[in-house]
């Protein structure tokens, strides 16, 4: 059977690569309505045109047979890397710029770092790319002391490559599947790219997260809002906030809104966005979101969670139904671990009132999901729970 994609089979990223699109959509959505006991999931939102929307890029260097330096992906299950040119779900300037730096450093006979020997020198590259202005944000993970040649390589990728603004000089040489270590250094630039979500600009550095799908991002904070139906006197808790994004766009509905976020750089960049933004009304506290939530005597009105895959702790779901919030804005990259958080929820005097799958994912078999919950009386909780 001949696929869209050159390398389907081996890098095992894109599942769904030779399946309609419409297709794949209710392939989502009846994924993310069987976990949750026969509550019906809406329609999936999906894109006009679902290719090259991965923003955000991550490769690997490595050699190929012929000990010529290549960059790209783990095949699925295994340590070989299967080296991508010209990715179909990738951004087409990530694709061009990653290109650029694989020939320019080849031709430079610059290593690449073989973890299991612990030597060499490029470990990994990220990409970042601004859907609102076109310009990227490179940085170049090394293994070694330092980047031979930096200077040279920098200038040739750039020349190649203007829509480059920033290029940062990261250092891991722990045996980790991290990709970043913890020290970096701006080599140019300001370390961080642009981008624009609903008319507010965000500022995006290289540990800040922030969603690789930005088309289907500013749809996907777009139904959430709609869902919180957020009033002007209203106070607004967003857990795992980043840097930033659900909080101001909230704060145009609340009067106030709490972010809460354990990575000081995306502290940073959130209170930077507001300032950027004009946006007075929000305040972002660094620290963990569960022990923020564990010593939490303020009551919220709503509540938006963005977990990682992992979701939350029963710790966690227990302080936050003690604080009764009216709503609770659920959005997961793991529809699974959010449908076992909604579980134990359910328990405590909450309803799901909605769900939504989102795909940020086209191609793959990943899918977002937003779910509504609305804190209920007793009385009332058993005649729905019946209903339901």
């Amino acid at each position: 059977m001949s696929s869209l994609c050159p390398y389907y089979g081996r890098c095992g990223a894109c599942a769904y690569i030779n399946m309609e699109y419409q297709e794949q959509l209710e392939k989502k959505q009846r994924y993310v309505q069987s976990l949750f006991g026969g509550l019906k999931a809406e329609p999936a939102i999906g894109m006009e045109n679902p290719l090259h929307y991965r923003h955000k890029v991550y490769a690997t260097f490595g050699y190929d047979e012929h000990r010529h330096l290549i960059a790209g992906m783990y095949e699925e299950e295994s340590h070989r890397l299967v080296m991508v040119q010209d990715c179909l779900i990738q951004s087409e300037t990530a694709n061009r710029i990653l290109g650029s730096i694989v020939r320019i450093a080849g031709s430079m006979h610059i290593e690449p770092y073989q973890e299991d020997f612990s030597r060499g020198v490029l470990r990994h590259a990220y990409i970042r790319v601004s859907r609102k202005s076109g310009k990227a944000l490179v940085v170049l993970v090394i293994g070694s002391r330092e980047l031979p040649g930096s200077r040279v390589l920098i200038h040739r990728i750039m020349e190649e490559n203007p829509e480059i603004d920033s290029v940062v000089l990261n250092w891991n040489n722990h045996h980790t599947s991290m990709i970043l270590g913890s020290r970096e250094k701006v080599l140019t630039g300001k370390g961080a790219v642009e981008d624009e979500i609903d008319g507010l600009t965000f500022r995006i550095s290289s540990r800040s997260f922030y969603q690789v799908n930005p088309a289907q991002t500013e749809k996907l904070y777009q139904k959430a809002l709609q869902m919180a139906e957020l009033k002007e006197n209203e106070k607004v808790l967003d857990a795992c906030c980043g840097i930033g994004t659900i909080s101001l766009l909230a704060a145009g509905h609340a009067a106030e809104v709490t972010g809460v976020e354990i990575v000081p750089a995306a502290v940073e960049d959130a209170r930077e966005n507001a300032r950027r933004n004009g946006i007075s009304n929000v305040r972002f506290i660094c620290q963990d979101a569960e022990e923020y939530m564990l010593t939490c005597h303020e009551h919220f009105d709503t509540v938006f969670l963005d977990p990682p895959r992992a979701g939350f702790s029963k710790e966690f779901l227990d302080a936050l139904a003690r604080i009764r919030p009216k709503r609770i804005i659920y959005i997961a990259c793991d529809p699974a671990t959010q449908a076992r958080d909604t579980k134990y929820l359910r328990t405590r005097n909450y309803l799901v009132q909605e769900i939504q799958p989102v795909d940020m994912f086209p191609f793959t078999k990943h899918v977002e999901s937003i779910v509504k919950l609305e804190h209920t009386n007793k009385e009332s909780l058993v005649a729905k729970k019946k209903k339901q």
